[in-house]
C-alpha cells in the first residue's frame, strides 16, 4: 500500500471557523504573540496565558471538522495515510484520521509547567476546556500548562516527521503559508520518486521546490479535486 503523508497548516482549520493569527498582523484573537504564546510570558503571566489558551480550547471544541478533514480520513482504506500537522486542535482526529502527529502539541492535553517541560512525553487529557492554575497540577506540584509548543520552544516531533515524509510516495502540503521554522523545511524532504502537491489559494514556487504540483483552491476544494483524482 502507498505511503500518503498530508501536512496540514492552519489554513486546514480555518474553514472550521478556527482563526489563525498570520492573517492579522501577528494578533491572535487580538493578543500579542509574545504575551501568550511563549515561555516567557508563561513566567510574566501564566493567568494571562492559561486564560487565552482556554478560550482557543472552547473554541475548537465547538468546531467541526470540515470536508477537507473527511476528505483525508476517507482516504484511509486505499493509502497508509500519515498526517502531520502544524495545527494544535484535535480535528483530524474527530475526521477519523487514525494517524496524526502533531508538531506543535494538542490543546486538548496538558503537560506539566515543570523545568524541562518542552520535552516530556507525559500527557494529562483535559476534561472540558478549562485548565486551573491552582487545581490542576502535575504529581511534582507543577501547574498543567496546555500541551502547546510555544514559539522558542524546541519541537520534539520534529525528527519524527521527517522520517515520515521521506517514505512518502504522495505528499500533500494544505493551508500552510510554510513561514514558520523549522518546519517549513519538511517539505524539502521527500523522496525523488514522490508525487508532491499544495494545496493553497495562494499557492506559487516561491515557496515550495518544482516537484510540487500548485492546486490554487481552499483545503476542501483541493483536497477534493485529490480525492477523485485518487479514487
Amino acid at each position: 500500500m502507498k505511503k500518503l503523508v498530508v501536512f496540514s497548516g492552519a489554513g486546514m482549520s480555518a474553514e472550521s471557523g478556527i482563526r489563525t493569527f498570520r492573517d492579522s498582523d501577528g494578533l491572535w484573537e487580538n493578543y500579542r504573540i509574545e504575551d501568550v504564546a511563549t515561555p516567557e510570558a508563561w513566567q510574566r503571566n501564566p493567568e494571562l496565558v492559561q486564560r487565552f489558551y482556554n478560550e482557543r480550547r472552547k473554541n475548537i471544541l465547538t468546531a467541526e471538522p470540515n470536508l477537507a478533514h473527511q476528505y483525508i480520513a476517507r482516504l484511509e482504506p486505499f493509502f497508509d495515510v500519515q498526517v502531520i500537522t502544524q495545527n494544535i486542535d484535535d480535528l483530524h482526529e474527530r475526521a477519523g484520521s487514525s494517524h496524526v502527529l502533531h508538531l506543535h502539541g494538542n490543546i486538548r492535553l496538558a503537560k506539566s509547567s515543570g523545568p524541562n517541560a518542552q520535552f516530556t512525553q507525559e500527557f494529562y487529557p483535559i476534561e472540558g476546556w478549562e485548565l486551573d492554575l491552582k487545581h490542576d497540577q502535575c504529581p511534582q506540584g507543577y501547574p498543567l500548562r496546555p500541551h502547546v509548543v510555544w514559539f522558542g520552544e524546541a519541537v520534539p516531533a520534529y525528527e519524527d516527521a521527517i522520517d515520515l515524509i521521506q517514505d512518502a510516495d504522495i505528499f500533500i502540503v494544505i493551508g500552510s503559508s510554510l513561514a514558520v521554522y523549522p518546519v517549513a523545511g519538511l517539505i524539502h524532504e521527500i523522496p525523488a520518486h514522490c508525487q508532491a502537491f499544495y494545496i493553497d489559494p495562494k499557492a506559487d514556487y516561491s515557496r515550495v521546490p518544482t516537484q510540487y504540483q500548485l492546486i490554487k483552491k481552499t483545503a476542501s476544494e483541493g483536497m477534493a479535486q485529490l480525492f477523485q483524482q485518487f479514487t
